[in-house]
């Protein structure tokens, strides 16, 4: 049974300084994603592209969504297969390669740190990264391969 989804925000540019876009150099890149009952993101463009470093960017905001989404999908998955985790972190890299006048991701690769319970659960943690993949929504929908690095350790008690 397929079931659709339809997901609403609003993107605002707020860096007008007066002159609008009467040259490259005359407006800000600043801009904020807001959605209704939530926090604003502020946004800009990469400090390359002449963005604001203190805001997040849209490379940025796809690397934390490609996370995010592999994170909620593993997690889902240990609960199910009684792999207990105690700990997750992850820092992931995305590579994108700027040609003449565009741009794309050429991959991305996902570090998750997991802690689990029991030293028997390690295998099939790591195991659990490549379904992760295959059950994110956002991995799926993305033309540029995710890898994974992911490292497990067994929680040592205090």
């Amino acid at each position: 049974m397929s079931r659709q989804h339809t997901y609403t925000l609003a993107v605002t540019w707020t860096g007008n300084t007066g002159a609008g876009t009467a040259n490259y150099r005359a407006y800000e890149r600043s801009h904020e994603v807001a959605a209704e009952g939530l926090p604003t993101i502020v946004g800009s463009s990469d400090p390359l592209f002449r963005g604001d470093p203190s805001r997040w960017n849209p490379e940025q905001l796809l690397l934390a969504a490609l996370s995010q989404c592999h994170l909620l999908s593993y997690l889902h998955l240990c609960a199910v297969n009684k792999v207990v985790v105690t700990a997750y972190v992850d820092e992931p890299v995305g590579t994108m390669v700027e040609g003449a006048g565009d741009g794309r991701f050429t991959e991305a690769e996902l570090r998750p740190r997991v802690v689990v319970t029991e030293p028997g659960m390690v295998e099939k943690a790591i195991a659990l990264h490549a379904d992760a993949n295959r059950a994110c929504f956002i991995a799926n929908s993305v033309n540029f391969p995710v890898h994974h690095r992911p490292e497990v350790t067994v929680a040592t008690a205090d």
